[in-house]
């Protein structure tokens, strides 16, 4: 990172932005007005951005809170949202923003230096659903008010990922009114943010509705349209069962559908749908380890457990097409990724050589065991996308030629943070999305949550010296150290990276994808 940024920094190329194109002629004017009605298969529970992780929630809750920066999905270069320009320090342990003028909240309440300061104090006592806020502001070490314009954030060490997490949705900005609510009230009424929309109503595990904010002038940099949305409103509906979210969109009933499945594409294009995808970057599907629990403690069990995988059998088989098999911890599209594909082969033979050295032997009924006890493990996993439950469905298969017995247990998304916070899994099944490395840090550092129960390594070391890092090459080759590690170790098994399709009516226009490959809706209209 430069020792002065102002206005842009570049990070690195995150892949295509990409937007739906829908039917109407190249020389049709986009027009205002209509409401967009939106399917997805899950509700995780919360409407406060700063407190969700899920796609499924937050395709709504990212449309009514700003944050200080954007990130484009193209470049991967940061560029001004609510703040116009920026200094860091050479350091990176100081990052001082300018912030527009004239921004108000949707309650009427001005956009100030001593509203964002009291957003990141606040974000990291927010509990466990704020997670991944509250790493993105590790080693905070306070804000001080310029101006009313003006904040300079300030850290304990180096924080060379900071800048990239200014443009998430965890560190979206809210009103002082939201930010002194309790956490639990946040997320069943709601936030107040600076948004193109603005909550209306919510009702948990059914609908999301969200109308537009008038005089909105403030927009991302990125943004095409100046001035308010196009569209007056949006509908989130939660459809949990694929087959309808697929059928909804082809009768009309709705204008969009989240994660679309391969065995539903076909039909979808043959009625005229638009599939739109993007590769997101952060870490990939895979099957993460409660490290604590035996038999998981044996590294060379996790290690059979990945050679028994193969990935490509799964891509081909469930997920949509251009779906990548997992080939580090970090998708592809993430910056500092490293090809690791060489130790995440397919390997029957040398999955059973290790089982076999490990004291797992085959038993008559074809299950491995160790003093009397089957090698059976239970993978728990989410409905909250299309893909899910066919994925595990085949690992269950690929584990058992190999001896070990797969049970599956299916929970709902809004569940997850009791699961991780408790611990209770041998095995889970999930992805986590971030257009940063230090997506890494959130995830398998000690110093966190560590929900899969790392041991203390050398991991923990490096993961802290690269968000700290602030020569880009430096970092890179941190980042490259701490893949390996992960991988060489087994602590997660990666499988497949996540191919964010969604499902879009041939009547809607410019619905695009951010650089986390969620959406952005400011700028979409229907003919």
């Amino acid at each position: 990172m430069a020792a002065l940024a102002v206005g842009t920094t570049l990070l690195s190329a995150c892949g295509s932005g990409g937007s739906s194109d829908g039917g109407a002629p190249a020389s049709a004017a986009p027009k205002p007005g209509g409401t967009l009605t939106f399917a997805v298969g899950s509700d995780i529970g919360c409407v406060d951005p700063q407190q969700v992780g899920s796609n499924d929630t937050v395709y709504s809750t990212r449309q009514l809170v700003d944050s200080l920066t954007d990130q484009d999905p193209d470049t991967g270069k940061i560029v001004p949202w609510l703040a116009r320009s920026w200094e860091i320090s050479a350091d990176a342990k100081s990052f001082t923003f300018h912030l527009k003028p004239g921004v108000t909240f949707s309650d009427g309440t001005p956009l100030t230096a001593q509203v964002v300061k009291d957003n990141f104090e606040a974000i990291p006592k927010l509990g466990a659903l704020a997670q991944l806020g509250a790493g993105y502001l590790g080693g905070y070490a306070g804000s001080k008010v310029i101006d009313d314009q003006t904040i300079e954030i300030d850290f304990q060490q180096s924080n060379a990922q900071f800048l990239q997490a200014t443009s998430t949705f965890s560190l979206g900005i809210v009103s002082e009114a939201s930010v002194k609510k309790t956490p639990q009230a946040r997320c069943s009424d709601g936030v107040i943010g600076s948004g193109p929309f603005v909550l209306s109503k919510y009702v948990p595990s059914q609908s999301i509705s969200l109308t537009k904010r008038t005089g909105y002038t403030w927009g991302s940099s990125l943004f095409t349209k100046s001035g308010d949305a196009y569209l007056d409103a949006l509908e989130f509906k939660v459809v949990p069962e694929a087959g309808v979210r697929t059928s909804s969109l082809q009768s009309g009933q709705v204008d969009a559908i989240g994660a679309v499945a391969q065995a539903d594409e076909a039909a979808l294009e043959g009625s005229g749908a638009q599939l739109q995808a993007r590769a997101n970057p952060g870490v990939p599907f895979g099957l993460s380890f409660n490290n604590s629990k035996a038999p998981y403690t044996d590294p060379n069990v996790r290690k059979a457990i990945g050679l028994a995988i193969d990935r490509q059998q799964i891509v081909d088989t469930v997920f949509p097409t251009g779906t990548k098999p997992a080939t580090s911890i970090l998708s592809h599209t993430t910056p500092s990724y490293v090809d690791l594909s060489s130790s995440l082969t397919f390997d029957k033979a040398k999955a059973g050589s290790l089982l076999d050295a490990a004291g797992w032997k085959l038993g008559a009924d074809g299950i491995r065991q160790k003093d009397g006890a089957p090698l059976s493990l239970t993978i728990t996993w989410f409905a909250n996308a299309a893909t899910n439950q066919p994925a595990m469905e085949l690992v269950q298969q690929q584990l058992k030629a190999v001896g070990v017995q797969v049970e599956l247990k299916q929970l709902q998304i809004a569940q997850i943070t009791q699961i991780l916070t408790g611990a209770d899994f041998d095995v889970l099944w999930g992805n986590l999305t971030r257009a940063d490395p230090d997506i890494l840090r959130s995830q398998y550092s000690t110093k966190g949550l560590n929900a899969y129960k790392i041991p203390v390594t050398e991991l923990d070391t490096v993961l802290a010296q690269q968000a700290a890092e602030p020569d880009a090459t430096k970092r890179a080759a941190l980042v490259e150290r701490a893949q390996r590690l992960v991988v060489d170790n087994a602590y997660v098994v990666p499988v497949v990276e996540l191919e964010t399709e969604l499902g879009v009516g041939k009547n809607v226009h410019d619905l695009k994808f951010e650089a986390s490959s969620r959406i952005q809706l400011h700028d979409t209209w229907k003919s």
